[in-house]
């Protein structure tokens, strides 16, 4: 509830802040343009952009990274990661998030999804390769 909370209200700071910079920069005067309605369309733009990129963003994340999601475990690094998620969403009171691995050397970890129970969240191999469990344990129970 207060994600959808500020959603709303970061979008409508900016419409504020627009037609407020508006006024101030006299812009009205040299238009002779309606600016109610510049802001009623940038309204209709920002918030239709926002739910487009919120509800993409799982997908746009794994294609960007080249995630690879982890539905049967190959190896014991792979077991060992699928359960520390599981035992830490179950903490959290969230349901399973998908879990992937990324190739890159950097350590580095996401989550992304449009609500809390619809989620992805992924670990670079770098991290696996040079963190110890417990500091992998913890990167994850910040993303979660």
């Amino acid at each position: 509830m207060m994600r959808i909370f500020l959603f709303l209200a970061t979008n409508l700071a900016v419409l504020v802040v627009a037609g407020i910079t508006l006024k101030l920069l006299g812009v009205d005067r040299f238009t002779g343009q309606n600016h109610g309605s510049l802001l009623v369309f940038c309204a209709v733009f920002g918030f239709a952009g926002s739910l487009v990129s919120l509800f993409i963003s799982k997908w746009m994340a794994k294609m960007s990274t080249r995630t690879e999601i982890i539905s049967q475990p190959r190896t014991r690094h792979e077991q060992w990661l699928l359960q520390t998620v599981e035992q830490l969403s179950r903490d959290a009171g969230i349901k399973m998030p998908e879990v992937g691995i990324f190739p890159a050397y950097e350590a580095n970890a996401f989550a992304t999804g449009w609500n809390k129970n619809d989620a992805l969240v992924a670990v670079s191999q770098g991290l696996l390769e040079r963190f110890s469990p417990d500091e992998v344990k913890a990167v994850l129970a910040h993303e979660i």
